[in-house]
Order: C-alpha cells, then sequence, then structure tokens
C-alpha cells in the first residue's frame, strides 16, 4: 500500500499517515537548511539556512515567514528547548552550544573541552535532569560554507555531555567518525546517536547507534540500530509511541523501535533533519536542501518532559 508520497512496509507506519495528505513545501529560498525546532509558546518554527548564516521563523497562525536572525556568524545548526523553554543551540561559527534567555540574551554553556575549542557542535538534546547532551563533528570547520575553515584542536569528533549542577562538559562517547543527529528514548534510558562518517570518510559510517544511559550520566553498549538504506542519517526525533524518523536521502525513514523500516515519506530534495509540531504535535517539519517542508500525521511527536 503506498500513497505518491508514502511507502508502506509495515502496517504500524500505515497507522501513523494519512496516504491523502499531501506533503506541502512552506520555502524554498535556502543553500542547507536544518536545525528545525517547533516553539509551542510562540506557535512558530523556526530553522536554519546555515551557509547564508541565518535563522527564519514560521509563523503557524499566519503564515509569514521572515528572517530570525542573520549576519552574525554563528553558522546555527541543531537547537532544541529546555524544560524551561529557552532554546538551546549548535553554533558552527563559534563552535560552541549556546541559550538563548526569554530577555534575548545568549549564555554560552560550552565552547571547550579540557581547554581546546571544539570543532563545530552539530546536534543537541537536553535530558529531564537538565543535562545537555550535543554532537561535534567538524563539517563546520572543514570549509568556508558552514562556518569558518580551521584545524581541529581536539583529537577527534565525540559526544558529550554538559552537567546542569556546575556545568562540567565531559566525554561521553569517543569511537564516532562524525557523530550527528540524536536523540533520548522515551523513556530516556536509551540515546540513540547518527554516525555520518561516510559522507567525509572511506569508512563508511551510515547508522545509528543505541546506547544505555546510566544513572551517573554515561554511555554503554552502542551497538547498530539501523542501517540506512538510502544516503545518511542526520537529524531524527521520536513519536510518541516510539518510532524514530529520520532523514535521509530520499526522505523521511521511520523505523519501530526493533530496527525494523516501516515506512518512508517522500521529500523531492536530500532531507537533513526533521521535527514534530503544531497544536497537537502531529504536524512533521521536514528541512532538506534548499526549502522546508511540512505534513500533517496521524501520530504525534514525543514529548520527554
Amino acid at each position: 500500500m503506498s500513497g505518491a508520497d508514502y511507502e508502506i512496509l509495515d502496517e504500524r507506519f500505515a497507522r501513523s499517515v494519512k496516504l491523502d495528505e499531501p506533503i506541502e513545501q512552506l520555502w524554498s529560498d535556502g543553500r542547507g537548511t536544518e536545525g528545525p525546532l517547533y516553539a509551542p509558546a510562540f506557535r512558530s518554527l523556526f530553522w536554519s539556512d546555515i551557509p547564508n548564516d541565518r535563522r527564519l521563523r514560521w509563523d503557524e497562525i499566519t503564515g509569514a515567514i521572515g528572517i530570525f536572525e542573520g549576519g552574525l556568524g554563528r553558522y546555527v545548526n541543531g537547537s532544541t528547548l529546555d524544560r524551561q523553554g529557552r532554546m538551546v543551540s549548535c553554533e558552527h561559527g563559534t563552535r560552541r552550544v549556546v541559550r538563548t534567555e526569554h530577555n534575548g540574551s545568549y549564555t554560552v554553556l560550552a565552547d571547550r573541552f579540557q581547554g581546546k575549542r571544539f570543532n563545530s557542535p552539530n546536534d543537541v538534546v537536553v535530558h529531564s535532569d537538565d543535562s545537555i547532551w550535543f554532537t561535534d563533528p567538524a563539517y563546520g570547520i572543514e570549509s568556508a560554507y558552514e562556518g569558518f575553515e580551521a584545524e581541529p584542536e581536539i583529537d577527534g569528533q565525540h559526544v558529550y555531555r554538559i552537567d546542569p549542577q556546575n556545568g562540567n562538559c565531559v566525554c561521553v562517547a569517543n569511537d564516532f567518525i562524525c557523530p550527528n543527529g540524536l536523540a533520548f528514548s522515551l523513556d530516556e534510558k536509551r540515546l540513540y546517536i547518527a554516525d555520518s562518517g561516510g559522507t567525509r570518510y572511506p569508512s563508511g559510517e551510515h547508522h545509528i547507534r543505541v546506547f544505555d544511559v546510566t544513572d551517573n550520566g554515561t554511555l554503554t553498549g552502542g551497538s547498530v540500530f539501523a542501517e540506512c538504506v538510502n544516503g545518511f542519517f542526520d537529524g531524527f526525533r521520536f513519536d510518541n509511541k516510539g518510532r524514530i524518523w529520520t532523514s535521509a536521502a530520499d526522505g523521511v525513514h521511520c523505523y519501530i523501535d526493533d530496527g525494523t523500516l516501516a515506512g518512508k515519506v517522500f521529500i523531492p530534495e536530500v532531507v537533513s533533519n526533521l521535527c514534530f509540531g503544531g497544536a497537537k504535535g502531529n504536524r512533521l517539519f521536514v528541512t532538506a536542501s534548499t526549502g522546508l517542508y511540512t505534513t500533517l500525521l496521524a501520530t504525534s511527536g514525543a514529548t520527554l518532559f
């Protein structure tokens, strides 16, 4: 069973989509869109156009699209909200993780590890204990296209955790080639992390790994959860049934918790990231090569806290 914009591989996916619901392009003026973030308090979606060093906002009520901020040398990639509703963002240009306060000011959460500058923080999630977890591949320092070309100071591309009590930053995983998107399971007992090493290195990584999260904030395990069947995984999110919706070359792929590829939402560009939003959390927002896309689903995104 399929529609023009969908491929059904498992009945569990069929119950999550509406085959007659179209994929709508909201915007098409980017060079490399990323970091979609829906902010319920503002009924708005924020996203980045990284090479153009700007962030944009789509107003759900009016449909208006405008520049939220730009030209600051930040080259923002992934963003999320913390439990206080503040925006936490990864910046390629400044090579740091920052929080936007309610008054609009910025607080630098982390810009160095053991005295050395990060490569280019890429994607970020917040745990219900207020710890902040982020990936740090080198995409933003490889050239002047997504940041500023520079030599890496750190001995690899790792995953980090910022302690909510003292602000200390520790490395929680150092065996990735290019760590990318990440997300906690609904019960927060597992952390899923994409490795897109195959985009840069002959090692060919194009999978999502899964780790157990210990009570003291460390990771164990790290087995491969799924291999991408078309392109590479980048950003991804969970729905409220524990299914992963992830970026791929031909659209959005949906995986059941046992690693089964259940279905696809086809997008006419290579997808970079996605998030859930809208009044009921059942609107899927997708950032792709140049555009922003959306569709309504029969399922809703996960609410972790």
